[in-house]
């Protein structure tokens, strides 16, 4: 174990292509080889005899990585489902919720346009309408956006979906004001961290919301399509996406939330099983375990923005107080959305370099994000400067 990190030779925990400055940890995650590896071991033994796996042994390993990871985030093991995705979670709590019409959804500008898209799907169906709180850009000031949020809140209010941090400007909402804040209104909130375990310090218990779904692919370094859905104690008749076994067997067996989020059918359960894995393996790096590789990580982060915004003169969307381990800024020129940005495809092809630069069409504006894990070291994000300066002049 060390405090410093990159004598250890962390990128090579990872089987990234050396050839490519890899700078969007944030999109889909990215897992070490040792995690790949327990990934492989478990579905090894589970294709020996599938049904003993899946009807004993898996039953334990799905179970112990439901009580670790409800430890690592403080939140009731009770309340705790798996989901393939972060996205999954907000549409299996969108369909489940008896609103209608009348109801109001407060959403913000910067909400992820597959959430936001499953928000007015639901609406569409149900009848509720749909209020957007316009989050200011550049952020200045956390009270912007709670005033922004509160605005959109009124009488007929019924549910609010906030970020942790938001996915297309890497901007630490100020979530943890919002849901105090919304509690005391009566008003539930849906916490999107997708951007969530792994990146910040999240305590599920005494944030206290209604429901919080979170991506475990991403900043834990899970295989993909290992996310969770925690439900407050008073939010457990939600029910899964799909209505399988668990829907008619008897109570005896557990209670019903843990009856059908279980099993909802035949998947490959092992990304999920690797989340304890994960957890100590990565933790086990430093002395500080996560809590220091959120901060190293946040740290870099801090320093590759600043080098930026020195060398090249880009604008960021925030000030300093919301940044995690992403960091964005602003773009000139029109938003291409949905094509791919024609500066994306440069830093990429000519350079060498995985960056995201897409468009928001809610702003009208362009929006390149660098995310920063123990992979990374500064020498990469000179590179992006480099090349920054000499494609954008």
């Amino acid at each position: 174990m060390t405090s410093g990190g990159l004598e250890l030779g962390l990128s090579e925990l990872w089987q990234l292509d050396p050839d490519i400055v890899f700078l969007n940890h944030g999109s889909f995650g990215a897992s070490p080889r040792a995690v790949l590896d327990h990934q492989t071991e478990l579905r090894a033994i589970m294709e020996s005899d599938p049904v003993n796996f899946i009807d004993g042994q898996g039953r334990e390993l799905w179970a112990e990585a439901i009580t670790r990871l409800s430890g690592f985030l403080n939140a009731d093991p009770n309340g705790m489902a798996f989901v393939a995705n972060a996205t999954t979670g907000v549409n299996t709590v969108l369909s489940s919720l008896d609103i209608g019409i009348g109801d109001e959804v407060v959403v913000t500008d910067t909400t992820y346009q597959a959430c936001r898209n499953a928000v007015d799907h639901h609406s569409s169906i149900k009848g509720f309408s749909v209020k957007v709180a316009n989050i200011p850009i550049p952020l200045t000031s956390k009270h912007e956006a709670i005033d922004a949020v509160l605005s959109q809140v009124g009488n007929n209010t019924k549910l609010a979906l906030i970020d942790t941090v938001s996915s297309p400007t890497g901007i630490r909402m100020p979530f943890e004001e919002l849901v105090e804040i919304l509690n005391g209104r009566g008003v539930d909130t849906l916490l999107d961290a997708a951007h969530g375990p792994g990146l910040i310090p999240l305590d599920i218990s005494r944030l206290n919301a209604a429901f919080v779904t979170g991506n475990c692919h991403k900043w834990l370094c899970t295989p993909k399509g290992s996310a969770f859905l925690h439900a407050r104690s008073d939010k457990l008749h939600i029910r899964p996406l799909v209505i399988s076994h668990g829907a008619t067997l008897p109570e005896r067996l557990g209670p019903r939330f843990r009856l059908e989020f279980d099993w909802t059918g035949t998947v490959d359960p092992t990304a999920w099983m690797c989340i304890p894995f994960a957890i100590d393996h990565l933790g086990s790096l430093f002395e500080g375990g996560w809590d220091e590789i959120i901060s190293r990580n946040h740290h870099m982060a801090l320093a590759a923005r600043s080098l930026i915004i020195d060398r090249v003169g880009l604008q960021p969307v925030c000030s300093e107080e919301f940044i995690t381990s992403m960091a964005a800024f602003i773009i000139p020129g029109s938003p291409h959305h949905p094509d791919p940005d024609p500066l994306h495809e440069l830093l990429y092809r000519a350079h060498g370099i995985q960056v995201p630069v897409q468009g928001w069409s809610n702003h009208a504006a362009r929006y390149l994000r660098i995310s920063s894990h123990l992979y990374n070291d500064l020498d990469q994000y000179r590179r992006l400067s480099e090349a920054l300066i000499h494609e954008l002049g």
